[in-house]
């Protein structure tokens, strides 16, 4: 429904800031590090428009991957719009997806609110969505999914195939852009060990 917003913070608490947007202050809950903004700062949030029985409720982002996390946690049962809010905020989409991936249940109850029967339940439902070919929430590293989906095709499991992608991390930042099959090669050399 409101897909963006630009324009100016007026105010804000420790999860929200109001948005002027010409003329029309619009409060939007978000992560802390966005709701630190300073009034006055212009400012973009991708947002979400949650419609509930007992509220209306707009939540920004400063991304559209952090936003789209949002929303797909918004779909593991049990997660409602402050826990996955919660989410968000304490795991990078990154290192919710690495979480998700290698089945890291300690990582993810890391949030507040999210114990261990609540972090298996988000793997479960999530594992096959975010997985190798999932476009959307690579962080913006197409080789990423290209050596996972490479690993997975070679018999590898999903775990095993994430892991070896994190090892070699270092080597594809150091290039901008990476060459798949150096690091393919890298991640199968350091499977093999």
């Amino acid at each position: 429904m409101i897909a963006m917003l630009t324009g100016s913070v007026v105010t804000g608490g420790t999860q929200w800031l109001v948005l002027d947007v010409n003329g029309v202050g619009y409060k939007v809950f978000c992560p802390p590090a966005t709701a630190a903004t300073k009034s006055g700062e212009r400012l973009t949030l991708h947002t979400s428009f949650v419609l509930r029985q007992d509220s209306v409720t707009l939540f920004g982002f400063k991304d559209a991957v952090e936003r789209d996390w949002f929303e797909l946690l918004l779909s593991v049962s049990g997660f409602g719009p402050k826990i996955a809010l919660a989410t968000v905020s304490v795991l990078p989409p990154d290192e919710l997806r690495s979480a998700i991936s290698t089945e890291n249940v300690s990582a993810i109850t890391q949030v507040p609110g999210v114990g261990k029967k609540s972090a298996q339940r988000l793997v479960m439902e999530l594992k096959d969505k975010v997985g190798a070919g999932s476009a959307v929430f690579s962080g913006g590293q197409p080789w990423r999914d290209q050596v996972l989906s490479g690993l997975q095709g070679l018999g590898w499991s999903a775990r095993d195939a994430e892991l070896a992608v994190e090892r070699v991390a270092d080597l594809a930042s150091a290039d901008p852009q990476p060459s798949v099959a150096e690091l393919m090669r890298a991640a199968l050399q350091s499977l093999a060990k």
